[in-house]
């Protein structure tokens, strides 16, 4: 089949790959040139230079006959104009700190898309085409959408749900290998299209796929990440608290004692000074909006997001009142600028907020290490000369007064002994990935004090 993606993100691109994988013939399109341009390089290392997600590169460039990224608006309505599907892999982010999301870019495309539609075959429009929202968007979004493109002057279409569960890090893993491929739609016509497109998945005995109306699929991703969301601040704000409070408590035991319990499961049982990334946050804001527009009570959601804000904002000032450490003028490392390993994203990252902190404290320097996300994390404090980069994490780590661990990347779990061996002077480590917890007392025999979430303060013993 022909299958347009508009808009190439994570979402965007790594579903592309995975249809070209599939067999179908393939087009991304976006306005940003640089990326596209990386995007469409068949070159693996600078495709993930770009989106570093494991195996996307290698995917990209091994079905470079059936995928093509384009910036170009006559070449997408080409396509358009013999197009099965058109995805809408648009951005819809939060408008402040208000829930509502911001549709500008979704609404833009969908009716510049609706423009190029309402000609193809020659204004006849005699081919059918399915519009599908992969975009994270509002539980009414398949009316609204199809309102635009039938103002447009769009003919013989329909408009499915198709929302993306996909986990950065493992998406194109996941992607081949889904758990659940959900489809929302009214029309037996649509359902029929979208089994067409995902033929491998809705054969394999493996996969769940899943037929729903087009809100209840909206509305699953959404509850879907609060659900996962809410997991997580119970985890730091409750079990990780309690850790913390206790002296003789160890976070890792009693991950063993409840996890054991099938009914509580395991995912998301770790403890960390923050989640971010680009959907929990967001979404569980959005759907607190939606929820309040109702008329119904959002409690429980809002804590939620209140939670996960608590939790850095305590891991920081744990070095004040329990370390007594006065910022002004510190060196300080911070290790990690991802949201999380295995990805170059930093949206909602917590080093943007601990180095927004850091600067306000005054420190003297601040000298940060990722192994990808650090071009990323340049956009946003160019202009800041104390913002240092290094370019490996021991180079991160010399002449500083505390460390941040700020993102689980496997490569720091092996710090303890270079810091041990290697560090004339004894930095206060601030563990907020529990990344050391294997040597917390071997650390603190040698000299070092140790804030980590999910445990009490450690006093150098030396």
């Amino acid at each position: 089949m022909k299958l347009a993606y508009i808009g190439g993100g994570f979402v965007g691109t790594c579903s592309a790959a995975v249809s070209a994988d599939s067999g179908h013939e393939v087009v991304v399109f976006d306005i940003d040139e640089k990326k596209i341009g990386l995007l469409g390089s068949q070159d693996r290392d600078v495709i993930e230079s770009c989106l570093y997600e494991e195996g996307l590169g290698d995917l990209i460039v091994r079905n470079k006959e059936r995928i093509k990224f384009t910036t170009d608006r006559k070449e997408l309505a080409l396509f358009l104009d013999t197009a099965d599907a058109v995805f809408m892999c648009l951005p819809t982010p939060e408008i402040g700190e208000t829930g509502e999301s911001n549709l500008t870019y979704y609404m833009t495309a969908a009716r510049e898309v609706g423009a190029v539609l309402a000609h193809r075959n020659n204004g006849e429009q005699s081919r059918y085409v399915v519009v599908v929202n992969k975009s994270t968007v509002p539980i009414d979004m398949i009316s609204r959408t199809g309102a635009v493109l039938e103002e447009a002057g769009v003919k013989n279409f329909g408009v499915v749900s198709n929302p993306e569960f996909l986990v950065e890090g493992k998406a194109v893993k996941d992607s081949l290998k889904p758990d659940r491929v959900v489809i929302g739609a009214q029309f037996e016509k649509d359902f029929k299209i979208m089994r067409q497109i995902y033929q491998r998945f809705y054969d394999s005995p493996t996969v769940q796929y899943i037929e729903v109306a087009p809100e209840e699929a909206e509305a699953g991703k959404l509850l879907a990440n609060f659900y996962l969301f809410n997991k997580l601040a119970i985890c730091f704000d409750v079990i990780g608290r309690t850790c913390e409070a206790f002296p003789g408590l160890r976070f890792e035991n009693l991950r063993r004692v409840l996890t054991s319990d099938a009914r509580i499961g395991g995912w998301g049982f770790y403890d960390s000074l923050y989640a971010g990334g680009s959907c929990f946050i967001k979404d569980a804001r959005s759907l607190s909006y939606q929820l309040q527009t109702k008329g119904f009570n959002t409690v429980l959601v809002n804590e939620t997001y209140l939670a996960n804000k608590r939790q850095l904002e305590l891991f920081l000032s744990r070095a004040e009142k329990e370390a007594l450490c006065d910022w002004k003028n510190k060196n300080v490392a911070i290790l990690g600028l991802a949201f999380k390993r295995d990805s170059n994203d930093i949206r909602n990252s917590p080093s943007i907020e601990i180095t927004r902190f850091l600067l306000e404290k005054q420190v003297k320097k601040i000298c940060v290490y990722d192994p990808v996300a650090q071009e990323n994390f340049k956009h946003i404090f160019s202009k800041q000369p104390a913002v240092e980069y290094a370019l490996h994490e021991f180079d991160a780590l010399r002449d500083v007064d505390v460390i941040i661990v700020a993102t689980d990347w496997p490569q720091f779990r092996g710090l303890a002994d270079s810091l041990i061996l290697e560090l004339k002077n004894r930095p206060l480590i601030m563990d907020g990935r529990r990344m050391l917890q294997h040597r917390y007392e071997d650390l603190v025999q040698n000299g070092f004090s140790v804030v980590a979430v999910g445990s009490p303060f450690y006093k150098a013993a030396v």
